[in-house]
């Protein structure tokens, strides 16, 4: 599964059982809110707390084209918050203890002028792992719209909610040692019989 996702739907059972609107899941959202945290790493505190704070610009001119965001479709970012960990945290965990630990994100997860959401997630080598969830008050389907029919840039790292795509090629480079061993087990068997 895709973990971003599963926050989506952490954030939306909190709304809803305050009596809020669900939040639509925006893919190109999801995928600023990965590139926001990717421009943080190295600045995690032991608090989870991540001291970084990219120039608004950096939404319509770095963002949105890494991400392929159609730049007329680019809203109003009507909150954030954002998060660090030194390892992996499964969502409700990352949920409760690294995004909406205080009065002051809950206040931003509950604000009523939301009406989409997105969500990354990053893990680098040898460090944190950080997580991003970013709000917006635009329109279903009319705001942070991906090029390619909805498919906009593959990402190569992290995880963003709404996307069609695994979250990273972790597993897939998991599953490529996995076969070099195994061939070079067959190769050394093979070499040995000769």
């Amino acid at each position: 599964g895709n973990p971003a996702n599963d926050l989506v739907e952490i954030i939306n059972q909190n709304r809803t059982a305050q009596k809020l609107e669900r939040l639509n899941d925006n893919p190109g959202l999801g995928c600023m809110a990965l590139q926001y945290v990717e421009l943080c790493k190295g600045n995690c505190s032991g608090n989870s707390a991540v001291n970084c704070k990219p120039p608004t610009d950096d939404f319509t001119e770095v963002f949105a084209p890494n991400c392929g965001v159609e730049l007329p479709t680019i809203g109003t970012i009507t909150g954030h918050i954002v998060g660090c960990q030194s390892k992996y945290t499964e969502p409700s965990l990352a949920f409760a203890n690294v995004l909406v630990k205080d009065k002051k994100s809950l206040s931003v997860l509950r604000n009523k002028s939301h009406s989409e959401v997105g969500v990354g997630l990053i893990g680098f080598h040898k460090g944190p792992f950080f997580w991003c969830v970013l709000f917006s008050n635009g329109g279903t389907n009319s705001s942070f719209v991906l090029e390619d029919r909805g498919e906009g840039i593959r990402q190569k790292k992290g995880c963003y909610s709404g996307s069609a795509f695994p979250c990273n090629a972790g597993h897939r480079s998991a599953m490529l040692f996995n076969y070099i061993i195994t061939f070079s087990y067959l190769f050394i068997s093979l070499l040995n019989q000769i």
